[in-house]
């Protein structure tokens, strides 16, 4: 069985990065990716999401494999934005932690896939996606559509309407109350001025376009927006 939620990342409220892969050539994308990477680790980011956002697969495939040799601590996941299904091979073979699927809503998935790979990577846990950023509704109440995502992953993910946008306070709020003490995490628009109050309603948050100047996500990740907004995340767990 995977670790669950708690025990995967060992302590409360997790902050997971993003790494987009930019860069002009893929070795300058792997390069980038460590450099962020080592700058995660070393301002207590706790986790790294490794996607394909402006990479391909290969680059992933890259990173990983370059990751897997240097002793990093955190925690690494994966994401393959095209073809989600082959980040259970990919993290199991480097030693990444778990995954990211955008939606594990029933009629955005290959159900039969789906299961099938989480029988032949049992140890690889699930972010999964519910009212994600670009996915399309479905007809579902909000209710059916979390009692069936809570038993396909160890973490419900959800956002606002897209990449750096703010996730509505009240749609944390109402997701929570449905969950319950299952773990909920903010998947984008977290920054500096409200990372305290979407904590406060959340499990953990994954932040990406906040940790580049500007917001600009081909920018290598600023240590000090990092660093910033951890010293928020320490005070926020303390409580």
């Amino acid at each position: 069985m995977p670790d669950n939620f708690e025990t995967l990342f060992q302590i409360r409220k997790p902050i997971i990065g993003m790494i987009h892969l930019s860069g002009n050539t893929p070795s300058d994308k792997v390069k980038r990716a460590l450099e962020e990477l080592t700058v995660y680790q070393e301002e207590g980011v706790d986790g790294a999401i490794i996607e394909d956002y402006h990479g391909s697969v290969d680059d992933v495939y890259g990173t990983l494999k370059e990751s897997s040799t240097r002793g990093f601590k955190i925690v690494r996941g994966v994401n393959l934005l095209r073809n989600p299904y082959s980040s259970f091979r990919l993290a199991s073979e480097f030693g990444a932690k778990f995954i990211q699927f955008d939606s594990v809503q029933t009629p955005n998935l290959n159900l039969g896939l789906y299961n099938q790979l989480r029988v032949e990577y049992p140890t690889i846990a699930v972010l999964g996606g519910v009212g994600f950023k670009y996915t399309k509704p479905i007809e579902n109440t909000l209710e059916t559509d979390l009692k069936e995502g809570r038993e396909k992953c160890e973490a419900i993910v959800t956002t606002g309407s897209g990449t750096g946008i703010e996730t509505p306070i009240e749609k944390l709020r109402e997701f929570k109350r449905l969950l319950g003490d299952f773990p909920l995490i903010v998947g984008a628009g977290v920054d500096l001025r409200n990372v305290s109050e979407q904590l406060r309603n959340t499990d953990g948050a994954v932040i990406g376009s906040y940790f580049k100047p500007d917001r600009y996500t081909y920018l290598p990740v600023d240590r000090n927006r990092v660093r910033n907004l951890m010293k928020i995340v320490k005070e926020v767990r303390s409580i």
